[in-house]
C-alpha cells in the first residue's frame, strides 16, 4: 500500500476514534465545540504525532513497557492525546484519564479498521 493512502486511513481512524471517544467521555473530558472541523484537524495532528513523535516516546520508555507487560502503552496513548490538546487549542482535553480513555477507544477503532482491511486483502478485495 502506498504511503499517502496509509496516512489517509490513519487520519480517518484518528478522527473517528476522537469523535467516538468524545461521545463516550462527554464534554467534561473531551470538548470540541460540536464542530466536525475540530475533530478532523485534531485527527490530522494526532496522525502526525503518532507517525513522528510516538515511536520516539515508545523507544525511550521501552523499559517501562516491558516491566508493565505492555500496559504502559495505554499511558503513552493518553499522553499523545494530551499533546494534541496542547498543540491544537480548539480541542479541549479535560484531564489525563479522559485522554487515556480516548487513547483506548482510538486503539480499538484502529484495531477494527486494520482487521477489516487485512481481511479484505486476504479475500482479494479492491485494496489489493
Amino acid at each position: 500500500m502506498l504511503l499517502l493512502p496509509k496516512f489517509l486511513i490513519r487520519w480517518l481512524v484518528c478522527s473517528l476514534g476522537l469523535w467516538i471517544a468524545a461521545a463516550i467521555v462527554g464534554t467534561d473530558g473531551i470538548d470540541y465545540g460540536g464542530r466536525a472541523k475540530v475533530i478532523v484537524i485534531a485527527g490530522l495532528v494526532l496522525a502526525i504525532i503518532n507517525m513522528f513523535i510516538r515511536p520516539i516516546v515508545v523507544v525511550l520508555s521501552l523499559p517501562a513497557i516491558l516491566l508493565s507487560l505492555g500496559l504502559f502503552m495505554i499511558v503513552i496513548n493518553g499522553l499523545m492525546i494530551m499533546l494534541v490538546g496542547k498543540l491544537y487549542s480548539s480541542l479541549h482535553i479535560g484531564n489525563f484519564w479522559a485522554a487515556v480513555l480516548a487513547g483506548i477507544v482510538i486503539g480499538l477503532v484502529n484495531y477494527l479498521v486494520t482487521a477489516i482491511l487485512e481481511e479484505r486483502k486476504q479475500v482479494g478485495g479492491p485494496l489489493k
